[in-house]
């Protein structure tokens, strides 16, 4: 029995495609989807306010309107990752030995553990998409610095839709009027024409140390109910439904980083306004392994899963072995950025 038999793009595929599903936020925020080139083209059309439609009288041509379509497009290329995982030798005899003491126990407890490796490396590249979402979820930008490579994209949010609080207007200022400020920002898009944002995107900590301890809000909750009340977190969080319409989602989530050291995907201190529905799409682009497998030799073993996430194995012959490689090329659209909100609240 050879290596290969074991160890394939095929059955490394199955494996990851049985494992439990984990949907988050950040995906359904920004749902996948796939395209053969790899530029992205940032598309932004500025949002224009309807006008009413002229009077008119019967048998009479209609004027025409001005086509507004203000709308720039930037190229962008999107980044290529790619990271690859062996099995040497003394791993594939193990694996054969137990095979033919008829051990299936010890079979299956070689293979899973040597899958699981393969499931890490296929979950370090959903790592990069999600680390991406998020900070388009928080900043409107993304602006990842790494040993490797850099990936800096300005979706050119309006000047007019982002804010730092100062002073004691900050958030963590018990007497700061976080009402008056979730209001006034919703304000910038019902005088531009849009739907007010209905959600709003918050850390726990966050929402722990400002909005539940705050003066005017903690006031007006007690004054709803008679006598001595407990105020729970979940009370503030109604609080904000019932009073402006906003609905809270709470962002949380780490993530070991190149340098193996464990990050948080969201940053605390900040607040992010959006409107209902989707943001935009996480889009896929065809790795240069698929393309081959598609349009090339095919010689190469390869299986894509999720959409877009390459898996490939290379058997080699001296020392024998067989590396499993994981690539995706990947970036978020963010068609609906005008829509949003962006502040640093204290």
């Amino acid at each position: 029995m050879e290596l290969k038999d074991f160890i394939n793009s095929k059955e490394i595929a199955l494996y990851i495609k049985n494992l439990p599903p984990q949907i988050k936020l950040d995906e359904l925020l920004f749902p996948v989807t796939k395209q053969i080139s790899t530029e992205i083209e940032i598309a932004k059309g500025a949002k224009q306010r309807p006008v009413a439609l002229r009077m008119s009288t019967f048998d009479v041509a209609a004027k025409v309107r001005a086509l507004k379509a203000d709308v720039s497009v930037e190229k962008k290329e999107m980044p290529f990752f790619k990271e690859a995982i062996g099995i040497k030798e003394k791993d594939r005899r193990d694996l054969i030995l137990a095979q033919k003491s008829n051990n299936k126990n010890l079979v299956e407890f070689m293979v899973k553990n040597v899958f699981e490796n393969y499931a890490t490396l296929v979950a370090g590249a959903d790592i990069q998409s999600t680390r991406m979402r998020a900070q388009l979820m928080q900043k409107g930008e993304i602006n990842i610095e790494t040993e490797d490579g850099d990936i800096v994209v300005d979706y050119r949010i309006p000047a007019n839709h982002k804010e730092v609080l100062q002073g004691t207007a900050k958030w963590s200022d018990p007497t700061a009027d976080i009402v008056g400020d979730i209001k006034r920002w919703q304000r910038v898009f019902t005088d531009e024409g849009m739907e007010k944002p209905s959600r709003l995107l918050i850390t726990e900590k966050t929402f722990l140390n400002t909005v539940c301890k705050n003066v005017a809000i903690t006031k007006d909750l007690k004054s709803r109910v008679l006598g001595e009340v407990i105020i729970t977190d979940e009370d503030y969080v109604s609080y904000l439904k019932k009073k402006l319409g906003i609905e809270i989602a709470f962002l949380n989530g780490t993530f070991v980083n190149e340098e193996n050291k464990t990050m948080n995907y969201y940053e605390d201190k900040l607040v992010t306004l959006i409107p209902k529905g989707t943001l935009g799409q996480t889009i896929y682009a065809v790795t240069p392994e698929e393309f081959d497998k598609s349009y090339g030799s095919g010689k190469i073993d390869t299986q894509v899963i999720k959409t877009g996430i390459a898996i490939t194995t290379m058997v080699k012959e001296d020392p024998v072995a067989v590396d499993t490689k994981v690539s995706q090329i990947v970036i978020p659209s963010f068609e609906r950025a005008d829509e949003c909100f962006f502040t640093t609240v204290s």
